[in-house]
């Protein structure tokens, strides 16, 4: 072994003079190309072609070199833990290992990470950096993969204005000084394989600001992340094998707008715990079959499961992630979460996940100032700082930012099957002033209030999830009077599927919260939504929102003695599912409870001995199924001839009709808004012969009245509400009648 020293400013180990500087920078953690320095490197010395190898550890006092299976040889020590070694004869692709020994006469041995290629080529870091790396999880992140026929783990994470970044883990104490990574080109992204790393390490980056603070963040692409409250990455790989083919199959081939959705949503968390057990949580596999059992019988058609993202603050609901690409590990792995999707799918039921793209906290571990500079989001906290959450905002014109949301919604769409996205809080997106005093807020460079770089980034997400998975759909949550929302691309709007109708909630609720002896002043709260119906497609939404902070139960906004609130409640469910729209009720809507949903404690279950609550739950299933079953009430939700008005102007016996029809079929509909029952009350009807009662909503096996309806009508040729025919009904006290005409 020949080691001979360079100029004052250089050293070499028989080959090409190495910078001490750059040394030193490794040494002291402050180098962005590791590679140039350690590994294998080709040489040409003293007449002989060969390969010099050079390690690090800071803590050696010795260290071997081990090449296939030949005998350990020293390798000589060049100062503060570089050593090095000239191997004549040899070249690359070379495969050889690494022995460090410390003081006490302890020693590891390790397969060398700096002996490999990078593991991101051009064009991905290309793409990203032009922001349409539409698989960009397949890039960043941990990957246990195979190279060069060695097992390990391949990590690359963004962060462009890092002096030095490092990956420490469990496999390495926790030490930042022993795997700095490379800096690929001018990409920002920083990548090293480390041989040996298998799935279920925990790891982070060390990451080294231009101020020389040290940050360790975790992975913003990790797959898998520890328990919270631990916060590090975990490695994770999928072996799951999909059974649900034929759904995704068939969804490709339908059109959302024009089949039956009703929702269900669940936070998992407190949809059943195990009481006996602490209370814990039900973990996905063991919830799977339970709740989809559950929802199959009430009858809806979908799950809207709360944001499963990796969140450190467990009552913020999943609405603060802080890992975009994790399933929270509260309930188990990632393909536990995959297992439940594919049972739902398995058993027709379509699975919908609320996404937020609009903030993120500011928990120092996660993406705020993520390599000590304002990467995700705006520096300036008028654009960067929400103020009602206390959380941060995302540059949605940093086109790798963009990269990072756009690829995070196909990464679920693809990765984990769901068949749609709910996208969270979408009107603190578009305004710039949001929720801001006038002094608070920039304006974009016309002078107006409009987000143009988020309503770029929500065009953009719309049309490629509509491009990349066919027959998946997307729901805005969004408040205000935006045109557009629901309007394609290519003609102006921002693309979406479907609108959450936060107006009709409000106004429904305000409605039906009046005791009924007022009603007749109000009603225009039931017939305002129609006016801007058909401006977009909704989804009428009494979520979780509405039963939480003092807002109480939905039962408990209903005005009268216990019997008149379960029939208002009756009557408003059946509003809400017979009118457009589709329709989406918040888990435990069907137990009725008296009190308010609470994220610490399991629903209700119990409330189900009470025959009040059998019956209500038996009213929901049947009104479910109804929906399901009848054409007229989904399949022309898109079109104004879908509906129509019979009379909305009884304000004095406050009754309202209207008509839900589709090509082959067609319902009445007339709700009775008041305790009072109305015999023979005249109603205009399309088209004569006779109609039957398809449902009621005071049905005695609901819980309703003794009151007698009349459960099938001869149409009278006496013109009505501008009908050529109409019949007299018996309208049962806070009644709805569904009727249909007699085959």
């Amino acid at each position: 072994m020949r080691v001979r020293a360079g100029s004052e400013d250089t050293f070499d180990v028989a080959g090409p003079p190495v910078d001490r500087r750059e040394v030193e920078a490794l040494q002291r953690g402050d180098h962005t190309q590791p590679h140039r320095i350690l590994g294998a490197h080709p040489v040409h010395a003293w007449g002989q072609q060969g390969v010099v190898v050079r390690g690090f550890h800071p803590d050696a006092h010795a260290a071997d070199c081990i090449v296939e299976e030949s005998e350990a040889e020293s390798m000589a020590p060049l100062g503060r833990g570089l050593f090095s070694i000239f191997l004549p004869g040899h070249q690359l692709p070379l495969r050889y290992r690494l022995r460090f020994y410390f003081p006490g006469g302890t020693t590891w041995e390790r397969d060398d990470p700096y002996r490999f290629l990078p593991t991101a080529g051009d064009l991905d870091l290309h793409l990203f950096n032009e922001g349409t790396h539409r698989r960009l999880w397949e890039i960043l992140g941990g990957h246990h993969r195979t190279v060069d026929g060695t097992a390990g783990t391949a990590f690359a994470v963004w962060a462009p204005n890092a002096r030095h970044v490092s990956v420490v883990g469990d496999f390495c104490r926790w030490d930042g000084r022993l795997f700095p990574m490379r800096c690929l080109g001018r990409s920002g992204v920083f990548e090293i394989f480390i041989p040996g790393v298998e799935p279920g390490a925990l790891y982070k980056y060390e990451i080294k600001t231009k101020e020389g603070h040290l940050r360790l963040k975790s992975d913003p692409c990790a797959f898998a992340m520890e328990l919270p409250p631990g916060t590090a990455s975990r490695v994770a790989i999928s072996s799951y094998l999909w059974t649900d083919q034929d759904w995704l199959q068939e969804r490709a081939e339908r059109d959302p707008r024009r089949e039956p959705i009703s929702i269900y949503e669940v936070h998992l968390g407190s949809w059943a715990r195990v009481p006996e057990e602490s209370n814990r949580y039900l973990a996905y596999r063991e919830i799977a079959p339970r709740l989809v059992e559950h929802v199959k019988r009430l009858g809806f058609t979908h799950v809207q499961l709360l944001p499963l993202s990796e969140h450190a603050f467990y009552p913020s609901w999943g609405y603060q992630i802080t890992g975009y690409y994790a399933p929270t590990s509260r309930y188990g792995s990632p393909d536990d979460l995959r297992f439940l999707i594919d049972l739902c799918h398995r058993e027709g039921i379509g699975v919908i996940l609320d996404w937020v793209p609009a903030h993120f906290p500011k928990d120092d571990f996660a993406l705020r100032q993520f390599d000590g500079t304002a990467l995700y989001e705006h520096g300036d906290p008028r654009q960067g700082e929400h103020p009602d959450w206390g959380t941060l905002i995302f540059n949605y014109g940093r086109k790798e930012v963009k990269n990072f949301l756009i690829a995070n919604a196909l990464y679920w769409l693809k990765e984990f099957h769901l068949d749609a996205l709910r996208v969270d809080a979408v009107a603190s997106m578009l305004y710039l002033d949001y929720s801001r005093e006038e002094t608070d807020w920039i304006p974009n460079p016309s002078g107006g209030r409009e987000n143009l770089d988020a309503i770029d980034f929500l065009q953009t997400l719309n049309a490629i999830v509509r491009e990349e998975v066919p027959g998946a759909f997307t729901v805005a949550e969004e408040s205000t009077a935006w045109p557009g929302v629901t309007r394609p691309v290519e003609q102006g709007g921002l693309g979406f599927t479907f609108k959450w109708n936060m107006g009709w909630m409000h106004d429904s609720l305000l409605y039906f919260s009046k005791d009924p002896v007022h009603r007749k002043f109000h009603q225009d709260q039931l017939s305002f939504s129609m006016i801007y119906e058909y401006h977009e497609r909704f989804i009428n939404p009494l979520s979780h929102d509405e039963v939480v902070h003092g807002k109480g139960p939905l039962l408990e906004k209903m005005p009268g003695d216990l019997w008149q609130k379960f029939a208002n409640l009756r009557l408003l469910l059946t509003y809400q599912f017979t009118r457009p729209g589709k329709n989406l009720l918040f888990m435990g809507t069907e137990l009725a409870p008296y009190q308010e949903w609470h994220h610490d404690a399991s629903l209700d279950w119990h409330l189900l001995d009470d025959p009040r609550r059998q019956a209500f739950a038996f009213f929901l299933q049947e009104l479910a199924h109804l929906y399901r079953e009848s054409p007229s009430l989904w399949q022309r939700d898109p079109d104004p001839e879908g509906y129509s008005w019979i009379d909305f102007q009884d304000h004095e016996q406050s009754v309202v009709s209207y008509v839900r029809r589709c090509e082959t079929e067609h319902l009445v509909v007339v709700l009775n808004l008041t305790p009072v029952p109305r015999e023979g009350y005249r109603v205009g009807v399309p088209a004569a012969g006779r109609y039957f009662q398809r449902f009621s909503s005071d049905d005695r096996r609901y819980g309703g009245s003794e009151f007698e309806t009349w459960t099938i009508v001869e149409t009278e040729p006496e013109p009505f509400h501008g009908l050529p025919q109409s019949v007299r009904l018996a309208l049962p006290p806070l009644g709805a009648l569904i009727l249909a005409p007699a085959p």
